[in-house]
């Protein structure tokens, strides 16, 4: 059994990266997509976490009180 667990998972990882490194009519794929687009979303996660740490540092946002 655990030698048909191993060969299935391995056939989804190969599956899965010849999935996302496949060419589209435009010769790009979707890992190079996500090259290009990292920078953007970095500067959208840090601004996330920003809002975040304004949001909960400031101590009148803190909800004290528990309701039941």
């Amino acid at each position: 059994m655990g030698l048909f667990k191993t060969a299935l998972i391995g056939a989804a990882v190969y599956g899965a990266i010849k999935y996302v490194t496949k060419k589209d009519i435009n010769g790009k794929s979707i890992v190079d997509d996500l090259k290009e687009k990292a920078p953007e979303y970095m500067d959208k996660a840090k601004k996330f976490k920003d809002d975040l740490e304004n949001k909960y540092s400031r101590k009148e946002d803190v909800i004290t009180e528990v309701k039941p």
